[in-house]
């Protein structure tokens, strides 16, 4: 199977949970526990086409960094315990590491609340040629901001700049920032990896009763449980706004890994395979300097 043929199938395996367009999203039509066409038995073969994509991202990684053209920014954002690092792990396992880096974003540090919210998430962008990866970013500014309001007033704002409006506002300036960043060749893919509430206590028990994965595990992700609604209604609203076709939300279902991993695979090779990367083409004088090159080896 060629690379175009691959491209083909991560296509239709990852477009019906791409938003375009969040207009009319609802969150609460999309189930975290799909696996589309597949079932459980299907297990085995999705693995077998996760290594497959594998291959395919580090042949389309090599040719963006020889291209050098265009920069790739892929961003997750989920609740705790949706695997945001496995899928990372997983997906770009294949990835020449000198062409791809992973930024990821906890509380702002004081340094950070000096500047604007965007600043730490904006110096962090992947140069061209290569693949940036954001665990989680600048969204979490209209997440956990938006469930938890008294936090704005660590950022040092001014207080009349903190209204009704402060959403929409943010809103405006994300959608501002990626429509600025698409025109200036950069190729932005937004995953939100839709993890049941259910299948998170799972795993969080799992944590618990694991002596291995304990160090996973904090008192502040069962706090946050108890917001679980107000995150959903965030999250809902996120997509809503700055869902757009230069820069669209993958919605994800988390709930069964093996199936996560392939359609965040999907996304990304669909995004690179899009560009028509090829290696630089040689001109008549570089053709002639490979050749003085030949020919000086083969006499030495």
């Amino acid at each position: 199977m060629n690379l175009r043929e691959i491209a083909e199938k991560c296509r239709k395996f990852a477009d019906p949970y791409r938003i375009n367009d969040g207009q009319n999203f609802r969150l609460d039509a999309m189930n975290p526990g799909d696996v589309g066409d597949l079932t459980a038995e299907d297990k085995p073969r999705a693995k077998e086409a996760l290594a497959l994509g594998v291959q395919a991202l580090a042949e389309l990684q090599g040719l963006l960094y020889a291209q050098n053209r265009w920069g790739v920014l892929v961003i997750f954002q989920a609740m705790d315990a949706a695997g945001k690092d496995g899928a990372i792990k997983h997906v770009m396992s294949g990835v020449n590491p000198q062409g791809c880096q992973v930024d990821s974003f906890k509380a702002p540090s004081a340094e950070e609340l000096d500047h604007d919210y965007l600043w730490r998430c904006l110096k962090r962008l992947p140069p061209r040629g290569r693949i940036g990866i954001f665990n989680r970013s600048y969204y979490e500014e209209v997440l956990v901001l938006r469930v938890h309001e008294e936090l704005l007033k660590k950022q040092k704002l001014p207080g009349e700049l903190i209204t009704p409006r402060i959403w929409k506002d943010r809103y405006d300036d994300i959608r501002n920032v990626e429509q600025y960043l698409s025109r200036n060749g950069y190729v932005i893919r937004k995953i939100f990896l839709n993890v049941s509430k259910e299948e998170q206590k799972r795993r969080f028990m799992e944590r618990l009763e694991t002596p291995d994965k304990h160090w996973k595990f904090s008192s502040s992700d069962a706090k946050e449980r108890q917001h679980w609604n107000d995150y959903m209604t965030a999250y809902e609203a996120m997509i809503r706004a700055t869902a757009r076709p230069h820069a669209p939300w993958y919605v994800v279902p988390a709930d069964n890994k093996w199936f996560t991993r392939v359609i965040v695979a999907a996304a990304v090779i669909d995004a690179l395979e899009a560009l028509d990367l090829k290696f630089p083409e040689m001109n008549d004088a570089q053709r002639q300097q490979l050749a003085e090159a030949r020919e000086a080896l083969v006499g030495g």
